[in-house]
């Protein structure tokens, strides 16, 4: 089977279905800020990190500022091959200007740790066999891939100090402690195309609550290039926007993926440009594979089966 694994969404269709998560390519979210359904693989270390230069303009405060984003991601698969626990962090530094003053903001902008475990996988238990007797049939549409591997998450934000980031009145302070939940699909549509999807509900209970969502798409070009939009949007009470990105990644080898991207949101309150490049790396010397024991599958399983070798037995007939 030709690989098409440059970005992390898009590697994941190269394993073998009987076995687990891991692959033989890094799995990263970059260079996009949606996280995918599928974990790194049980044992598996990964971190992910990025450099953005970003620009804001307030058209009714009147500010500017220009800055630096550093990021970085901690992922670690552990104790099933199913579950992932990811620690998040960003800095934020930069340079806040008005019409009457001039001041330097630095601070801790996120602290996330949270874990995430794979619900349901549609191409469990599920194996394409070739059917010797029809070039049509092996080449039909496949419905399944509109099936989407779904996930779900759940974390906790942690704020150690005053944040200057925030677009929140300033009398209105950020809670030390606020949950994070969030539901994953993903599907696979042929080899080159994969769509993610990311609904969460942030800062839970907090005056800084959100409801948020991500949406990727991303296309594989070869077996060392892909790229993707994107767009995201938030919906708070003292926070709403929708941003839009693109960008590509390159596979520098089996264990490093290194990338770029550029993205910009829909209001001037403030606008925000930002770009970026970015750098993954995964260490999987104390991966074992584990083989995972077919079950019986479920009843759409069953019933998809049973229609496909009727229909072979048909076809065989037919020639016979």
């Amino acid at each position: 089977m030709k690989h098409y694994k440059v970005l992390v969404i898009l590697f994941l269709f190269v394993f073998q279905v009987q076995y687990a998560q891991y692959t033989d390519e890094i799995n990263s979210n970059r260079p996009g800020k949606s996280m995918m359904a599928f974990s790194v693989g049980k044992s598996v270390f990964q971190t992910e990190m990025g450099l953005n230069f970003q620009n804001e303009d307030h058209s009714k405060l009147k500010y500017t500022a220009n800055g630096f984003i550093g990021e970085i991601d901690f992922r670690y698969g552990l104790f099933f091959e199913e579950l992932e626990f990811i620690a998040e962090l960003q800095y934020q530094n930069d340079s806040y200007k008005t019409s009457f003053d001039k001041t330097r903001r630095s601070a801790l902008k996120k602290t996330l740790i949270g874990a995430k475990y794979l619900i349901y996988d549609p191409f469990k238990n599920y194996e394409v066999k070739e059917n010797l007797y029809s070039w049509k049939a092996n080449h039909k549409f496949n419905w399944r891939q509109f099936l989407p591997a779904v996930s779900g998450y759940v974390g906790v934000n942690l704020n150690f100090s005053d944040n200057p980031f925030n677009y929140a009145p300033s009398y209105i302070e950020e809670p030390v402690v606020s949950p994070k939940v969030m539901l994953i699909t993903q599907n696979h549509f042929g080899k080159q195309w994969v769509f993610v999807t990311n609904i969460m509900y942030d800062k839970i209970a907090s005056d800084f609550a959100s409801i948020n969502y991500i949406l990727t798409l991303t296309r594989g070009f070869n077996q060392k290039w892909s790229g993707f939009l994107e767009h995201q949007g938030y919906k708070g009470d003292y926070y709403s926007d929708g941003v839009f990105r693109v960008g590509a990644a390159y596979l520098f080898d089996k264990s490093i993926q290194i990338d770029a991207s550029v993205g910009t949101n829909i209001k001037n309150t403030p606008s925000i440009f930002n770009a970026g490049l970015g750098f993954s790396w995964r260490f999987d010397s104390n991966y074992k594979e584990v083989k995972i024991e077919k079950d019986k599958g479920s009843k759409m399983d069953k019933k998809m089966k049973k229609k496909a070798e009727k229909e072979n037995r048909k076809r065989k007939d037919e020639v016979e």
